[in-house]
């Protein structure tokens, strides 16, 4: 497998990147994906399943007879 080059950095100018000090060769075919990068949680921000379940009807029966451990 080729190796993978992970860099973060900031933008001097808007719709622009310039990346230097690649491991790769002049010639060689590379893929480009761009992401904005994760910034620090929220602490305060609530879990994204925060809510999602109202209640659960007998939460340690077997989901199917397939599932049953003590087949």
């Amino acid at each position: 497998m080729a190796p993978i080059h992970r860099s973060e950095i900031v933008l001097a100018e808007d719709g622009k990147l310039s990346l230097a000090g690649l491991p790769f060769r002049a010639g060689d075919a590379v893929e480009v994906i761009v992401l904005p990068a994760a910034g620090p949680a929220d602490p305060n921000a609530p879990h994204p399943l925060h809510g999602s379940v109202l209640r659960y009807d007998r939460p340690f029966d077997p989901v199917d007879d397939a599932w049953d451990a003590d087949r």
